[in-house]
């Protein structure tokens, strides 16, 4: 599979989301674990939205070779 720029820049927040969230509980910093989980969620959506995104392109060209 070929992941495109949204794609990884997604899947790259959601790991940095992640780490941070991570740090934020061993360093008992709600603040700093709620910023990792929102980072998180938004590279997730980000990454997820490309996916589609790219699920609807490939549709459209096996419906236009037909």
């Amino acid at each position: 599979i070929i992941m495109d720029k949204d794609q990884i820049k997604g899947r790259i927040k959601e790991a940095q989301g992640k780490v941070k969230e991570v740090i934020g509980k061993i360093l008992d910093d709600k603040k700093m674990e709620v910023e990792g989980i929102l980072l998180k969620k938004a590279g997730r959506t980000q990454a997820g939205l490309s996916d589609f995104n790219d699920k609807i392109k490939r549709q459209i060209a096996k419906q236009v070779a037909k």
